[in-house]
């Protein structure tokens, strides 16, 4: 019989040739005791400068749950913060997000990473405190009311640390070192809001092993959506405090991970900077990381006592990575997908809740879903139906269902059939964003680009999808990921433009 120990082993072993990259760093701790520290590669290839445990490293939105955390610490009931919201919303036609909704991401306010998107950001271009501040204050009206639905949303963790230096008159960085770094222990940890450099010369690549990897150029200043910068050994610090603060009902991680709710009761899998997922049928807490060449994650199963984190200067699945360890850790096996016929109700919809496509196709033995941030890939099920644990398509009556419970969110996919509108080029005006979108037909092919105040995004080439419905793809962004494809919905004078992250955008066309 197996050991943890030969089994973590061997898991380690397997990471660098599975996840290949410049360099990588990872823990496991049970009951407060390291069982794995290891790094490998290089922090900075050109330089020469190796991955060590003590090197710095961007934990991007690890840092959600920090932030959370000094709220929770400099303001024990964030509902004496609900006016500083609203106040940083002044143009809002409708009710305004509570501090709560911003924590447990279900504000309904668009993500800014995508609407910077719509202004023409291109991707490799600066986005300050300025810029910012301008589309957060520039917010009309949300995607859904505060609350009732779950949407990822980075600024709602930039508009929480504004408001506590506001409050507090100290900066984000001094309150991240009083309130969570010192007493976790965190030696080196820091607030790296320049994107474009580390202090000790650490590199993020992007790349593969097969097309080669190159440093990945960034530029944006962010704060309290992901702005931490920590070594190896301050995460393996932040892991034991919350193992040894476990039984401490006043401990910062037990605020963090108590219990959330929707508006309407149902239980929320996400609050406070932290996702509430099981994993291999046990009770789970943690987050991921991501900014063009740094992926990260961590994990934290409070029953087996067992923490593991992993970090990437590359872009190779570190959820994948940290669920590796974690299966040796618990002497899990992954079983091989078995082969699957092809459903029936496959092919192009459209979810007239959200403005939303959603298109289901076969990609091996899995369904692969496009309609949320990225493509999310399901098991086909003895009863019909296809999941991957959370997300849920059925078959039913006049279209297949599509329940999405960690988002409170169920909805029937209407079948997107017949051809699309042909003659859609022109100029669209977005009043409330006042940005554009233009569309040109060039040799017989429809090309499309947003434009506003950060500039001219690059033309991409339009994907029919059914009648009056095509997708425009983002392949990048200023963020870590694309906010994925835009759907474009079309009627004879207006055409709805959205996407998973910014939903629901009215654009006129030009005369």
């Amino acid at each position: 019989m197996s050991t943890i120990a030969t089994r973590l082993e061997a898991a380690v072993k397997s990471l660098p040739s599975t996840f290949p990259g410049p360099g990588a760093a990872i823990a496991v701790l049970r009951e407060g005791e390291v069982l794995v520290r290891h790094a490998w590669g290089f922090a900075n290839a050109e330089r020469r400068i190796p991955f060590t445990p003590t090197t710095l490293f961007r934990m991007c939105s690890i840092t959600k749950q920090f932030t959370c955390g000094v709220i929770l610490s400099a303001f024990p009931d964030p509902t004496v913060l609900d006016a500083d919201v609203q106040a940083l919303l002044p143009r809002l036609e409708q009710p305004a997000p509570t501090a709560l909704h911003l924590c447990h991401n279900q504000s309904g306010l668009r993500d800014y990473w995508a609407v910077a998107m719509l202004h023409g950001a291109p991707v490799e271009s600066p986005f300050g405190d300025q810029d910012a501040a301008r589309i957060i204050a520039g917010t009309k009206t949300l995607h859904f009311p505060p609350g009732q639905h779950y949407s990822y949303v980075n600024q709602n963790f930039r508009i929480l640390s504004d408001i506590a230096q506001s409050r507090t008159g100290k900066t984000f960085a001094e309150l991240l070192r009083l309130q969570i770094f010192e007493p976790a222990g965190m030696a080196s940890a820091i607030l790296a809001a320049d994107t474009r450099a580390l202090p000790d010369g650490t590199e993020g690549y992007e790349g593969t092993a097969a097309t080669g990897f190159r440093a990945a150029e960034n530029r944006v200043l962010w704060t309290g959506d992901a702005g931490l910068g920590a070594s190896l050994n301050d995460m393996i610090a932040w892991e034991r405090h919350i193992d040894a603060t476990r039984d401490d009902s006043g401990s910062i991680y037990a605020k963090l991970s108590a219990p959330v709710t929707f508006a309407d009761g149902a239980v929320a899998e996400y609050g406070f900077g932290l996702n509430r997922r099981g994993m291999f049928g046990r009770a789970a807490t943690g987050h991921g990381g991501a900014l063009r060449g740094w992926r990260s994650q961590r994990f934290y199963l409070p029953a087996e006592r067992i923490s593991v984190v992993v970090m990437f200067n590359h872009m190779a699945d570190a959820n994948a990575a940290a669920r590796t360890l974690l299966a040796a850790v618990l002497d899990e096996a992954t079983p091989p997908p078995a082969a699957a016929t092809p459903p029936d109700w496959l092919g192009p919809y459209f979810v007239p809740q959200t403005g939303l496509a959603a298109r289901l196709d076969m990609q091996g033995a899995k369904i692969r879903l496009l309609y949320g941030h990225g493509p999310e890939f399901l098991d086909l099920q003895p009863d019909g139906t296809a999941t991957d644990g959370n997300i849920v398509v059925r078959p039913g009556p006049g279209g297949p269902w599509m329940d999405r419970p960690a988002e409170n969110f169920s909805a029937q996919l209407i079948p997107a059939t017949g051809a699309t509108t042909p003659d859609i080029a022109g100029r669209y005006a977005c009043a409330e964003l006042d940005a554009e979108l233009t569309i040109t037909d060039s040799g017989g092919v429809l090309y499309g680009a947003f434009s506003g105040f950060l500039g001219q995004g690059r033309m991409e080439a339009l994907t029919p999808i059914g009648a009056n419905l095509w997708t425009l793809p983002c392949p990048r962004a200023l963020d870590h990921t694309p906010p994925g494809d835009w759907t474009l919905h079309i009627s004879p004078s207006v055409m709805t433009v959205g996407c998973w992250l910014a939903r629901n955008l009215c654009y006129e066309k030009a005369a």
